[in-house]
């Protein structure tokens, strides 16, 4: 954003301003997406892509269901695995067992392993439940896209875009700022554990907002709520830890 080059400019608050008014232009207004109410899961080109690289890993989750498995399942397994996913969507309901987690330390290169914080977790959930989170995400995406909830310069987790997109139109401001001779004031936040930190009723406030009624946001409040994880080291698992509001795995 350029800033004009005045004395009497407070820098801060004109930053503010000029995000504040770039939200309140592309933020929707509050609408109900009545097509999700009721809508089955039954879309064979949405279980289709979810037995892609995005879920390709030795590893198997807390219910010992591989991706293997899942892979070659046949054609009546795959109706029958769908007859599933549709009542866990039509009665609200969330497997327990799809709720926990089993958290592989991973030693970071070149950090002493004898602390904690040179381990990176890594969480393994069930594949079934993986399936029907890919299932669901297209139909999340989708809508929010098709009724322009995202705002127009978030390029993060959207097709068709990339971090490029931010850095051209970077270059294209600083470019325009020095041709007018503006100040241009840019701030890069480095949030750390910004995944872990994420609010639960944020999430669903924003949604409510979004429009979205019914078995979507409910299937994504089931979701996050009253997850656990257990930890394993070699063919030891630890107790079961309650997960803190906003560390779950999105």
């Amino acid at each position: 954003m350029s800033l004009p080059n005045s004395p009497d400019l407070n820098p801060i608050e004109h930053i503010w301003d000029v995000m504040g008014r770039q939200l309140r232009v592309q933020r929707p207004p509050i609408r109900n997406i009545s097509d999700l109410h009721d809508h089955c899961l039954n879309i064979w080109h949405n279980l289709s892509p979810a037995f892609t690289k995005d879920l390709r890993h030795p590893c198997q989750g807390p219910d010992g269901i591989s991706y293997e498995l899942l892979r070659h399942l046949n054609k009546d397994s795959l109706v029958s695995l769908l007859y599933l996913f549709n009542r866990i969507w039509r009665e609200q309901v969330y497997p327990t067992q799809w709720q926990e987690a089993i958290v592989i330390p991973i030693l970071k290169p070149g950090k002493d392993p004898k602390n904690p914080l040179s381990y990176r977790p890594i969480a393994l959930t069930s594949y079934l439940c993986k399936t029907l989170e890919l299932m669901v995400n297209a139909h999340l995406v989708y809508q929010l896209e098709k009724n322009r909830c995202i705002p127009l310069f978030q390029n993060g987790f959207r097709k068709g875009r990339s971090t490029l997109n931010n850095i051209i139109k970077l270059e294209n401001k600083i470019r325009n700022a020095f041709v007018q001779r503006n100040h241009l004031v840019s701030i890069f936040f480095d949030i750390e554990k910004a995944y872990d930190r994420t609010w639960h009723y944020g999430i669903l406030h924003t949604l409510f907002n979004f429009g979205l009624r019914g078995n979507l946001p409910t299937f994504i409040k089931n979701f996050l709520n009253l997850r656990t994880f257990r930890v394993r080291l070699g063919g030891t698992l630890s107790a079961p830890f309650t997960q803190a509001e906003g560390s779950t795995i999105l």
